[in-house]
């Protein structure tokens, strides 16, 4: 499938996913749900597709919130529904079965934000800025701001985040937990890609079954320790599980097969 407001870059299995409206900032309309939706359904199972990393086109955003311009006129049923349909697309990338980097490249504001939050951790360039200006506009978040910013920062920083409007830079990202990395500007891609090089040398099994089984952890309907022992079973009997085993006795590199 061609994508309108994505492109698609891959090496070596690594999806360079960039947001493809650099002229709004990357501002995420209905039209990059609609790829980014597209894209993760259809690249769930892929096994060419080992990892994702996602940025903004150009140096000046990763992608600076919704395009507001389609909230004008919105019924309280509409905007629950436009809501409801970004979450889900967040809770794709979030549960994707292989680790998705968010490469924040400027601002990562808003609907942006929470896209970033989406992913599995945070490269950051050393001028991104982040926050949920929502409350400026009259709004609450939208796409799950209100709950994955308290798992990264805390429930006071995040109510503070979110009640001001405040904007903070990458090092106080990085300070509050909500950023692994911070890289020189231009590098966050690069350095994102080099993570990931040594993620997929792992197995694919063991990756996919670790990612469920941490996301369990801020699931309150889900027990995660149960989930855990459940998962290490899985693990354990796996065909890659019982390789890494033998290949750690044998003091040799393992041959992982995915399963």
């Amino acid at each position: 499938m061609g994508y309108e407001n994505i492109l698609i870059e891959e090496k070596n299995g690594i999806v360079v996913l960039s947001i493809n409206r650099p002229k709004a900032l990357n501002a995420l309309n209905a039209g990059v749900f609609k790829d980014l939706d597209h894209f993760f359904t259809e690249n769930y199972s892929n096994e060419n597709v080992k990892a994702v990393v996602i940025t903004g086109v150009g140096d000046k955003a990763f992608a600076a919130g919704a395009d507001i311009k389609e909230f004008m006129g919105m019924s309280e049923e509409q905007g629950t529904n436009l809501s409801r349909k970004g979450m889900a697309v967040f809770e794709k990338i979030e549960n994707f079965s292989k680790p998705v980097i968010a490469a924040v490249n400027g601002f990562s504001l808003g609907g942006g934000n929470e896209l970033a939050m989406s992913c599995h951790f945070i490269v950051a360039s050393e001028k991104a800025r982040f926050g949920q200006p929502e409350v400026n506009l009259g709004l609450i978040t939208g796409y799950g701001g209100t709950q994955r910013l308290p798992r990264y920062v805390g429930q006071a920083k995040a109510m503070e985040l979110l009640l001001t409007g405040d904007m903070i830079n990458a090092q106080e990202a990085k300070s509050l937990g909500l950023v692994s990395h911070v890289v020189e500007h231009g590098n966050e891609v690069e350095k994102s890609v080099e993570i990931l090089n040594k993620i997929i040398t792992k197995s694919p099994f063991a990756i996919a079954k670790m990612i469920e089984t941490v996301n369990a952890f801020s699931d309150n309907k889900k027990n995660g320790f149960e989930i855990e022992a459940n998962n290490f079973g899985k693990t354990i009997s796996s065909y890659d599980g019982q390789e890494g085993a033998k290949a750690f006795l044998e003091k040799r590199k393992p041959k992982f097969k995915g399963r």
